[in-house]
């Protein structure tokens, strides 16, 4: 077993390696369809610079949790620092970082296809299902081969580094606590919508209307589309180590 340990990780990254390319392949397809129609591009660049600055500003404030949640693990996990030994603390430490840093990129590369995708499919459905549907699909599989990608890396990564599957339970730690923020990101802003047509804020009727319409179309590619994206590389990271967890209680 211990023999092929290198085949192991050697195509598990490359395995990554090529999911990373053919996302990007397809990234680079979906950027050169074109769109014309002014309107479109008008809305789509604020859909973009919308769900952009409410992630910046997120992610500053995750950002300070995950340092914090990082302090305690360095100093309580995966045993007391003064009863353990401090390279364990400091690998668990990492490979949370590891994960919340892995799980925010999966995030963002979701938004940045998503406003993308979502103004060339709205300009190609003037010819037709197909084209509208190709340039979706393929925007969407983008994200889901990138969040694949990563956990694959993330996952062969730490134990090639640490040889130690219990230092995973870090890395999965930390995805999991990034998706636990972007999950309810979707309530927030339904609730902003309510909040604005309910006339407490830009006033009642059709303006509050438009600025609720201008908010919840901005909230929806967050919602739709960074949240899923952090849980499903949360779910494949779960899967991996669920696996792993097997072959280590088998083989040792």
């Amino acid at each position: 077993m211990e023999s092929q340990l290198p085949l192991i990780y050697g195509l598990s990254f490359l395995a990554a390696a090529l999911t990373f390319a053919f996302a990007v392949y397809l990234y680079l397809w979906v950027k050169r369809q074109k769109t014309q129609n002014a309107k479109i591009i008008e809305v789509a660049a604020l859909i973009k610079n919308g769900a952009n600055t409410f992630m910046r500003r997120e992610y500053k404030i995750l950002a300070v949790f995950a340092g914090v949640a990082a302090l305690l693990i360095l100093i309580l996990l995966p045993q007391p620092i003064w009863k353990g030994r401090f390279s364990e603390n400091l690998s668990m430490a990492l490979a949370y970082l590891m994960g919340t840093a892995l799980s925010a990129v999966a995030g963002k590369i979701g938004i940045l296809v998503a406003t993308h995708a979502n103004s060339r499919t709205a300009e190609a459905t003037r010819h037709g299902i197909k084209p509208a549907f190709l340039i979706g699909f393929r925007g969407g599989s983008i994200m889901g081969l990138t969040v694949v990608g990563f956990s694959l890396l993330g996952v062969a990564a730490v134990l090639l580094l640490t040889g130690d599957s219990t230092i995973l339970l870090g890395f999965s730690f930390g995805a999991s606590s990034l998706s636990l923020f972007m999950s309810n990101s979707g309530g927030l802003w339904d609730n902003s919508k309510k909040y604005i047509e309910s006339g407490h804020e830009g006033g009642k009727g059709s303006d509050a209307h438009k600025a609720a319409v201008v908010g919840d179309t901005v909230g929806d590619p967050f919602k739709d589309t960074a949240g899923p994206s952090i849980n499903t590389q949360i779910t494949v990271v779960s899967s991996l180590m669920s696996a792993l967890f097997v072959a280590f209680s088998l083989f040792g």
